[in-house]
């Protein structure tokens, strides 16, 4: 089961139906309070991700479910300005998009930097939670994952992303998270296994 796909925006216009959209599919399939709680956190998380971004950035959301697995999706075609972005990063104590700290502030960073325009070289990233893709190719296809992002962390032994990792509160609920870009097109996927409720479909 999907819902429809609700066009949401950085302002937060659309967040209320994407939250009453969620709340009405895990009701919908009899979910426990605390599975219904942390969809609903996953929700609020992408969200407030949406909300942090500069520009006037539109997104689709949709929430899906099958056999217990629900996945929350955000994508977007729309291009970055960045001289917005250089005077957000100039205006910052450190000169750089301070931001991007915590689980949450790198997806954003992701996110930010594959929307922007692919002639200035955007598409420069840390390694790490990367697992295919060229990503300084024009037009390529690049995938990032938080369990490979997890698995990276503890092999190289970043202390303080592993600190981040455990503090946050989409890393410690969603299964995996995979952000898929290619070209400026960019979409997120929130996967999160459920013990499952009255598939009241069935009734």
């Amino acid at each position: 089961m999907r819902s429809d796909t609700i066009r949401v925006d950085a302002s937060g216009k659309g967040f209320d139906e994407v939250f009453a959209q969620v709340e009405a599919l895990t009701s919908f399939r009899g979910l426990s309070k605390k599975d219904a709680m942390h969809i609903r956190l996953l929700a609020e998380e992408l969200m407030g991700l949406l909300r942090g971004l500069t520009g006037e950035i539109e997104a689709d959301f949709h929430v899906e479910e099958n056999a217990g697995q629900f996945v929350l999706g955000l994508s977007t075609l729309t291009a970055m300005n960045n001289e917005k972005r250089r005077k957000l990063e100039e205006s910052s104590t450190s000169g750089k998009n301070s931001a991007a700290v915590g689980v949450i502030g790198r997806l954003r960073e992701i996110v930010a930097r594959a929307i922007e325009p692919l002639d200035d070289n955007a598409l420069t990233y840390d390694s790490v939670g990367w697992m295919d893709g060229d990503v300084d190719s024009i037009g390529c296809t690049a995938t990032w994952s938080l369990l490979q992002y997890k698995q990276s962390v503890e092999h190289q032994k970043l202390a303080d992303e592993w600190d981040e990792l455990e503090k946050s509160i989409v890393a410690n609920i969603a299964d995996e998270i995979k952000v898929f870009i290619k070209g400026n097109s960019v979409e997120m996927l929130i996967y999160k296994k459920t013990e499952g409720g009255t598939d009241n479909a069935d009734k």
